[in-house]
């Protein structure tokens, strides 16, 4: 038994009542004893029901892209966890310009404002303040809410879970006896389901899993969200390797909340991967953990690193002695996804 599943069995005892907790918290919501806000432009929350990655960035950041082709004014909020900016609302990005760190924003705020033009994202703990600064100073028109699901104090218009096609619900028990958030039964206020991450390797689970969805929940549509591909590049961000053998021996590293779905990626690409490091999702990056990686990796015959999008945006300033590559991987949603969203806003 691994630490992990070790730390499930204890917690069985105590699910229950974090069950009870949540589910009282919802109703309080429901019931508007907990004030519930609702916003002058549509809003569209992507979450899910488990703790750890569900691929909840990449399906923030095709939304956005989505919603700007439609000639909307999509704006992404974030409670910004890890990162240490603490006011009421703190912008990221305005959609031209960067303000914040790395640090100060949070990993997947600060990743996503990299990767988005045209498009603010702003953090804060109590999500109702940079929502309405969003719409106040940069006049946006539709608001998305990055990791939202549990977040009940602001009213949506679209409530997408996510759920991994690899660990799925994982074994089904709420906290601190199992991965979920909440009981099974929180999904009753979701509107749409989205299976992440689907490949080859898992898609025979994958239907399966989408079948008890549907079983359960029938008028709830549900959409897939393939691996398409990968690509890597060079840390400068200016070469789109086409040979992948050119990165020679590579060694991985990476501190997300699913380590295994990188390896699988790496694997799957065909990348010739000899060494492997994770660490705790979020982990902070210095000089010194750096060196070790690349003194390890040396050790190893190994003639390059290769690691996540989220982790390169926070090593990027440190120092290297070994080549760095950053592995994409491509996804592509269902064409009848972008139909429900359009018809839905």
């Amino acid at each position: 038994m691994n630490t992990i599943d070790f730390f499930f069995v204890l917690g069985r005892p105590l699910s229950p009542l974090y069950s009870g907790l949540m589910s009282t918290r919802a109703t309080l919501y429901k019931k508007n004893i907990f004030k519930r806000h609702t916003l002058p432009v549509p809003v569209i929350s992507i979450g899910n029901l488990t703790m750890g990655g569900s691929g909840k960035t990449p399906v923030v950041l095709s939304l956005a892209q989505m919603l700007k082709q439609l000639n909307y004014r999509p704006a992404i909020i974030s409670r910004g966890y890890g990162g240490k900016a603490s006011k009421r609302s703190n912008t990221v990005s305005t959609g031209r310009k960067i303000l914040l760190s790395q640090e100060e924003a949070g990993d997947e705020p600060y990743m996503l404002a990299k990767k988005l033009e045209g498009v603010p994202v702003i953090t804060g703990k109590s999500r109702i303040h940079p929502c309405k600064h969003a719409i106040e100073s940069y006049d946006a028109n539709i608001l998305l809410l990055d990791d939202g699901f549990q977040h009940l104090a602001i009213n949506r218009d679209i409530d997408i879970v996510l759920f991994n096609a690899t660990t799925l619900a994982g074994n089904s028990r709420v906290f601190p006896g199992g991965v979920l958030r909440e009981p099974v039964s929180a999904l009753e206020r979701c509107h749409a389901f989205m299976l992440t991450g689907v490949t080859d390797g898992n898609r025979e689970r994958a239907d399966q899993f989408s079948l008890l969805l549907k079983k359960r929940f029938p008028e709830k549509p549900l959409f897939f969200s393939e691996i398409s591909g990968y690509e890597v590049w060079a840390a400068d961000g200016k070469e789109n390797v086409g040979d992948f053998s050119d990165l020679g021996r590579t060694s991985g590293f990476c501190a997300i909340a699913n380590p295994i779905r990188f390896k699988d990626s790496i694997e799957m690409s065909g990348i010739d991967l000899v060494q492997f490091s994770s660490f705790e999702d979020h982990k902070k990056y210095d000089q010194r953990l750096v060196d070790k990686l690349c003194k390890v990796a040396k050790e190893a015959g190994v003639q390059s690193l290769l690691t996540t999008e989220k982790d390169f945006v926070k090593i990027d300033h440190l120092e290297r002695t070994l080549p760095l590559y950053v592995l994409k991987v491509k996804q592509k949603e269902d064409k009848e996804f972008a139909e429900y969203i359009f018809n839905t806003i």
